[in-house]
């Protein structure tokens, strides 16, 4: 049994904490959060012993063996390196850090520590990107030269600290294209980046005066704050020839939100999403392919559960993590590269 302790308590954090509760192998230990009222909230609704309001007690508690990072990105780094020099295991919501330089730091605390760090790359675990995987990693779209991703929100600014540049490092580059990236390169077999190039453009805001259509906004929404930027894309080459090209966005004159991602190889080709479709040729004959499945897209909870299901059975049974601290920091240097 695993006692856990859930760090951070906004938005993000009700997916780790109901993902904990449905597995066999942990005890929710305890949640904290420098907000007492909210922390005693979630404590109540799933019925948790242990209140915290202070990160320090949690690495120092010698009951604790795991927490997961659901804070601002802000404080990813400080908060890892904390728990990894404890002993803690550490599953940390993206990005891994602020920057490179952060996140190199992470890996040096985790290379003399005994426990274990998982990036929260949470689209890795879905079952469609798992089916996929599987798909490629068997050879069916034989080798996978080409990428290309969209995320594009047109009003989805959320506002708070996602909007503030000094506590997210960033707007949907950093906060959405970190999915988009990793997925890709993960499907890829995560080759060597050879080159970056990118765009990043403040121009519209968050459109807070939009009416009579509603978006997302974070638990401590303010429309007068906001220092990030509403689009971004990318184009990556890879040292074996390969390249990836994306776009994100919190705000852009859209006519719809869209997510789409497309991977294209030597023998086939894929759409993860909007769903999960499979292209190859068969008697000279193109065909397209669709896996039949309960969530063909992304599916919040499913995902979620695989990622900390995956997280419990790494540190238990001693495997490798799923999502190690070496993919956090290349994924960082595409980010950084690109805001530069």
């Amino acid at each position: 049994m695993l006692n856990v302790v859930v760090i951070g308590l906004g938005t993000i954090s009700e997916m780790h904490v109901s993902a904990y509760e449905q597995n066999p192998n942990v005890h929710l230990y305890g949640v904290c959060d420098v907000n007492e009222e909210r922390a005693e909230r979630v404590a109540d609704e799933y019925s948790v012993k242990h209140v915290f309001t202070d990160a320090g007690d949690v690495f120092n508690d010698a009951n604790v063996q795991a927490v997961s990072i659901c804070t601002w990105n802000k404080t990813h780094a400080q908060l890892a390196i904390q728990a990894l020099e404890a002993g803690l295991n550490v599953l940390v919501e993206k990005p891994l850090a602020m920057s490179v330089e952060e996140a190199e730091q992470i890996q040096e605390a985790e290379r003399t520590s005994k426990a274990m760090l998982q990036v929260g790359y949470v689209r890795r675990f879905s079952s469609n990107a798992q089916v996929l995987k599987q798909f490629i990693d068997r050879g069916d779209l034989g080798e996978v030269y080409y990428a290309k991703a969209s995320y594009i929100r047109r009003v989805g600014n959320p506002g708070g600290w996602f909007a503030d540049r000094e506590l997210s490092g960033g707007g949907p580059l950093i906060d959405l294209g970190v999915h988009l990236i990793d997925l890709c390169w993960y499907m890829m077999d995560r080759p060597a980046v050879q080159s970056v190039a990118g765009h990043s453009y403040h121009r519209l805001g968050n459109r807070s005066n939009i009416k009579n259509l509603s978006f997302y906004k974070a638990a401590d929404y303010e429309s007068a704050k906001n220092s990030v930027e509403d689009l971004a894309n990318g184009l990556v080459t890879f040292k074996n020839g390969a390249s990836m090209q994306f776009d994100v966005s919190y705000s852009l004159h859209a006519k719809e939100d869209e997510v789409h991602i497309k991977l294209y190889g030597t023998k086939g080709g894929a759409e993860l999403e909007p769903e999960l479709i499979i292209v190859t040729e068969s008697e000279n004959t193109i065909l397209n392919i669709q896996p039949q499945m309960d969530h063909p897209n992304f599916h919040f909870q499913s995902a979620f559960q695989n990622q900390i299901d995956g997280f419990v059975s790494a540190v238990l049974n001693e495997e490798v993590s799923p999502a190690p601290v070496e993919d956090g920091i290349e994924l960082l240097k595409i980010i950084e590269k690109i805001y530069e």
